[in-house]
């Protein structure tokens, strides 16, 4: 039986992206409504867009995929919150610190979608749409800050992207934990989660650069 829908006026040719980002924006607002991806079915996504199930694996080979193409669409406006925490931050140890505080209070605010993201394992060698659109992002802004400081002997030369990944998985860890647990004791704002970072970072320049830890 045909799933039952809202009548959709007979979309005029060349008109697939156009329906492709009504699909992930009517997915993306299940997906916050509901709480979670295992409550976002394709037949309700078809029902809000006004479409029939097939009509959505025309663009989209299946739910995760589409789950993939919201998340990845939700997580290309974090470029610019990246840009912002970087602005007229001169102090390579206060940037590197706001930057992961951005990057955490994106996670917290819009944790229903981070939660997705990060929940769903990808092959090695074989990186998702999300992981795309993070490694164009977080990963450069980070890249860039790391890749600095080793220039100017704040941390040990060597490759950034090890040292970038020490820094990613400690605000993701933060972020984590701070959303699957909000019961436990955190604080006020992010207070303690700034306070871990710093510890990360001024430990990371004690150890392997010349310059004095971050005060």
């Amino acid at each position: 039986m045909a799933d039952p829908v809202e009548p959709r006026p007979r979309s005029p040719r060349g008109s697939g992206d156009q329906l492709a980002d009504e699909i992930i924006d009517a997915t993306t607002e299940l997906l916050i409504s509901l709480g979670s991806a295992e409550a976002v079915s394709i037949r309700a996504v078809a029902q809000r867009v006004g479409v029939t199930s097939p009509s959505i694996y025309r663009h989209f080979e299946d739910k995760e995929e589409l789950l993939d193409a919201v998340c990845a669409h939700y997580f290309e406006r974090f470029a610019d919150v990246m840009k912002q925490a970087s602005e007229g931050v001169d102090d390579l140890w206060d940037r590197v610190l706001a930057q992961g505080l951005a990057y955490i209070r994106f996670a917290i605010d819009n944790d229903v979608v981070y939660r997705t993201a990060f929940g769903r394992i990808t092959e090695p060698g074989r990186p998702s749409k999300t992981d795309e659109v993070l490694l164009s992002s977080a990963f450069v802004y980070f890249s860039d800050t790391v890749q600095q400081m080793m220039a100017q002997g704040m941390l040990k030369p060597g490759n950034p992207v090890t040292t970038v990944m020490k820094l990613w998985s400690a605000a993701h860890g933060v972020a984590s934990l701070m959303i699957s647990k909000p019961g436990l004791p955190w604080g006020d704002g992010l207070e303690l989660a700034e306070q871990t970072l710093r510890a990360v970072a001024d430990g990371m320049g004690r150890r392997g650069g010349s310059g004095p830890p971050h005060a």
